[in-house]
């Protein structure tokens, strides 16, 4: 009899990468995926610990847990990914009822560590060595956690899929945890990713993102002495038959060179869509947080895109009230925004991390409702340039890789085959449109007819399969 695995996902594109290895590693294991809590043998929270609510949401989770394992004491509870590393025994305090906190790096070990809980082994855990407990390469051996097994069943769509190119991170800005979470930054063998490509292609992938904390900083030199990097490694990757788009998340500004410009420029699968976080406007600010550049260096990228790049779209991040933030620091952060125009930000209020440097040195001195209100006029402004932005696309046709039901109808509900349905364009933009469900995994132009700082609105114009045009009475749809 199969056991019932429920595992639940919080956080970044890893941590859903992460999932989807477990469970196709857990199925070979004799394990089975239900929906819910309540029918699984096992539960599994997959964790995040960049914000403190995320790390709350997950204790949240858990607490609601408690009487159902005191009722069921067989039931497995697990904690894993980058919160398991973080707090590792202090989970076992504040839920004692979880057998089992397994860090990023050790998520293979978890059928054999299961195994020896339901064999009444008591609590396991297994974690990577921290940045200071012992030689470099067993530091970054620990956190290896390059498994290529995969189980289309776990991805949001069966036609996208993530790829990890590059593991931890360096570059310890003093607000992250991920350095300690993750480790030491380490590139993938380009081996390994290719074959891992060929794989997804295979599956009937036709867009592959890669990932990696600060991906375009990615390198790897092979025993021979050569050195990989992503431009390089993009080159390699357009070659593969039957994918279509190549994306890839999250840039680190420095990094972004004119040598990767143009591999993406040149080559038509590489997606015109860059996320460079920028984190704040202000000098004094960036230095605070050591991004390790200044305002001028990151308006020189812009400009070097702009350049070479021109129909780029890019996203960036911020973090409003960080240690220190004075109102000249935010209003510079809000003029950067205004300047640089980008096609969307994702604009978080400081949350302080236990283990970082900003944490142990640099005092939370901004009141809470300043954060709330800086937060909410960083967005305001965003919004009013990516309505402004996204009008442009008014009258325009553009092509678009279906998804599947938007979150309107996936919130209404309804089996039926008409419904309204959600894709992305090359560089990203959300589309929706009125369509058939059995458009998903298409590529279909779709006439732009309206506009919101979020979502372009369209309707089907053509649909594309290869060199052939379909008809819209061909596949259901009102002419």
């Amino acid at each position: 009899m199969n056991k019932r695995l429920y595992i639940e996902t919080v956080g970044c594109q890893m941590n859903v990468l992460d999932s989807e290895m477990v469970v196709a590693d857990l199925k070979r294991h004799g394990y089975e995926i239900v929906g819910s809590p309540k029918l699984a043998d096992t539960v599994l929270f997959n964790t995040c610990s960049v914000r403190e609510h995320a790390e709350e949401k997950i204790y949240s989770a858990l607490g609601k847990l408690r009487q159902t394992k005191e009722r069921h004491p067989e039931k497995t509870i697990g904690v894993l990914g980058c919160m398991a590393q973080k707090d590792q025994q202090i989970i076992f305090q504040r839920a004692p009822f979880v057998d089992l906190v397994v860090g990023p790096g050790q998520l293979q070990q978890i059928p054999g560590l299961l195994a020896k809980i339901q064999a009444g082994q008591g609590r396991q855990i297994a974690v990577s060595l921290g940045r200071k407990q012992g030689a470099q390469e067993q530091i970054r051996r620990s956190h290896e956690t390059f498994d290529p097994l995969r189980d289309p069943s776990m991805r949001p769509t069966p036609f996208q899929a993530y790829l990890r190119i590059q593991i931890g991170c360096d570059k310890f800005c003093t607000y992250c945890v991920v350095p300690m979470t993750r480790g030491p930054e380490q590139g993938r063998s380009p081996a390994q990713i290719l074959d891992e490509a060929r794989l997804l292609a295979d599956q009937g992938c036709v867009e592959i993102t890669l990932l990696g904390q600060t991906v375009n900083s990615y390198r790897h030199t092979d025993a021979s002495g050569k050195t990989t990097r992503l431009s390089q490694l993009l080159e390699r990757l357009h070659e593969i038959e039957g994918l279509r788009r190549l994306k890839f998340v999250t840039n680190y500004p420095k990094d972004m060179t004119v040598e990767l410009l143009r591999t993406i420029r040149d080559l038509p699968k590489c997606s015109p869509y860059l996320h460079v976080p920028a984190q704040s406007g202000s000098d004094a600010q960036l230095k605070a947080m050591r991004r390790g550049y200044t305002v001028a260096d990151y308006l020189e990228m812009m400009e070097r895109i702009e350049r070479i790049l021109p129909q780029a779209a890019v996203s960036s991040d911020f973090i409003v009230g960080f240690c220190g933030e004075t109102e000249e620091d935010f209003q510079q952060t809000v003029q950067l925004v205004k300047r640089c125009r980008f096609k969307n930000s994702f604009i978080f209020k400081y949350s302080q991390r236990a283990g970082t440097k900003a944490a142990e040195r640099l005092p939370d001195d901004v009141p809470e409702d300043v954060k709330t209100r800086r937060n909410h006029e960083l967005l305001a402004v965003q919004d009013q340039i990516s309505l402004a932005d996204n009008q442009r696309f008014v009258g325009q046709a553009v092509e678009v890789l279906v998804e599947g039901p938007s979150k309107k109808s996936q919130k209404i509900g309804g089996d039926g085959p008409l419904c309204q349905m959600m894709g992305r364009t090359h560089c990203d933009r959300i589309v929706v449109f009125d369509g058939n469900r059995r458009q998903a995994g298409q590529f279909l132009s779709i006439h732009v007819i309206e506009a919101t700082a979020t979502t372009l609105i369209g309707r089907v114009h053509t649909v594309h399969q290869g060199p052939e045009v379909v008809s819209l009475q061909e596949i259901g749809l009102p002419t």
